[in-house]
């Protein structure tokens, strides 16, 4: 942004103002999306569901998907703000995508755990990548030091420990930013994850006071989280969102101006739920890698179709594809089960089914992946059909359908868009 520097408020900061204010007057409470960028069909779909819309949409990537060595996506941060700025362009996206870091913390990346980092490795990993997003431009990033692997599996780090890591690495990136005079970013902090140690309200309590005396003592009283992740139900293996445990976390963090992020989003049962009950934001990924997964076997069967006796000769065999690229990563093993064995093929077809619906993301840029896709593409170009546009359009569907059921539809028609969201 040309007018960037000049911001007295962060992007994301500003949105939320926006929503409060809005709702003061009248109108229903919104809760932002912000969408997992686990694919570049996603990421599309995102900047199309978001125009279409005219909603603020945000978008939260992993270090595991985006990152200075690419991640899975094969994005690095520049990468990825780059290109979802020509994409704004390219649809005509009437705001700014606000692209933003997810559970950016020691040992969250994988590549960390697997080749057991130490503390100051793993602290100065994400420190540099932290400050490499904020440099490429990103809007908020979260600040998630909540795992620990030196401890034994069964401990929980100190809440201690979390508040004096999480100063850590937000004095680390404020120093880089005020130094170089970049322009404010937002943050956000805690977990959802039991590991944490947040999921009881007293240590929630406590995170919440302690940081806020810890970034007073070191001179950041200006920089507090408009975001706090909150567990409100939702996790890996449960989709109903509680909204009396949301309402309660919301009336602890609005004493400090923030409000409640809820992760695991994913195919939530009760969606429109979350703004009754004042949620600020929501983060959604592997239900849009499961929808592109399962455009790509519709299309298959299309394809299998339209080839007729020729099928096996010609076709692409993407559903095969799929299946061994995602078993072959070994990524899958980190979703087994304890009482599941870790042979992928003495796994019931359903789990196996779930493992490779929800494992795609990591594998989407494989070379195998991608040669057994452009096959698949030209074979239904042959007979009218744009593969790669029903699969952002099937993701953008549902996005779509969440920005409704959060409130956001045509909300960029209401909110002041002034330099905090105009690109000059």
């Amino acid at each position: 942004m040309k007018d960037s520097a000049r911001r007295s408020q962060p992007i994301v900061e500003h949105i939320l103002t926006e929503i409060r204010r809005l709702h003061a007057q009248g109108r229903p409470w919104a809760t932002l999306l912000a969408v997992c960028p686990n694919s570049e069909s996603v990421l599309r779909a995102a900047v199309v569901a978001g125009t279409q819309m005219r909603a603020p949409m945000l978008l939260a990537a992993t270090l595991n998907q985006v990152d200075l060595d690419g991640g899975y996506t094969g994005w690095t941060p520049e990468d990825l703000v780059r290109t979802t700025r020509e994409l704004e362009c390219r649809y005509g996206y009437p705001g700014h995508v606000c692209v933003c870091i997810d559970h950016g913390g020691p040992w969250l990346k994988d590549k960390q755990t697997s080749e057991h980092w130490s503390l100051d490795a793993a602290m100065n990993g994400v420190r540099d990548s932290l400050i490499a997003a904020m440099e490429a431009g990103y809007d908020m990033l979260h600040v998630d030091p909540t795992v620990d692997r030196t401890l034994p599996p069964d401990q929980c780090i100190q809440i201690d420990a979390v508040i004096e890591r999480t100063l850590t690495l937000i004095r680390q990136v404020e120093t880089h930013r005020r130094t170089q005079n970049l322009p404010r970013i937002a943050y956000e902090v805690g977990t959802e994850e039991v590991h944490g140690g947040l999921a009881d309200m007293s240590v929630f309590r406590s995170f919440l006071q302690g940081l806020k005396s810890s970034l007073t003592q070191a001179g950041l009283e200006d920089v507090w989280p408009c975001f706090i992740v909150g567990k409100v139900g939702t996790d890996l293996h449960t989709s109903f969102f509680d909204g009396e445990v949301a309402q309660g976390l919301y009336r602890e963090v609005q004493r400090f101006d923030s409000v409640i992020k809820g992760h695991y989003s994913d195919n939530v049962e009760n969606p429109s739920a979350y703004p009754k009950n004042f949620m600020g934001g929501a983060n959604v990924g592997p239900e849009f890698t499961e929808i592109e997964h399962d455009a790509l076997v519709e299309l298959a069967e299309r394809e299998q179709a339209a080839l007729g006796a020729h099928a096996k000769e010609l076709g692409s065999d993407i559903v095969k594809a799929l299946e061994i690229a995602v078993f072959n990563s070994n990524r899958w093993q980190k979703w087994l089960l304890p009482e599941e064995g870790d042979n992928f093929y003495e796994l019931t077809a359903e789990r196996r089914s779930w493992l490779v619906r929800t494992g795609c993301r990591y594998i989407w840029t494989q070379p195998q992946v991608l040669q057994a896709r452009a096959r698949l593409g030209e074979n239904l170009k042959a007979v009218g059909i744009d593969s790669e546009a029903v699969i952002v359009q099937r993701i953008a569907h549902r996005i779509a359908r969440y920005c409704r059921d959060f409130n956001l539809e045509g909300l960029l028609d209401e909110i002041r868009l002034d330099e905090n969201l105009r690109e000059e």
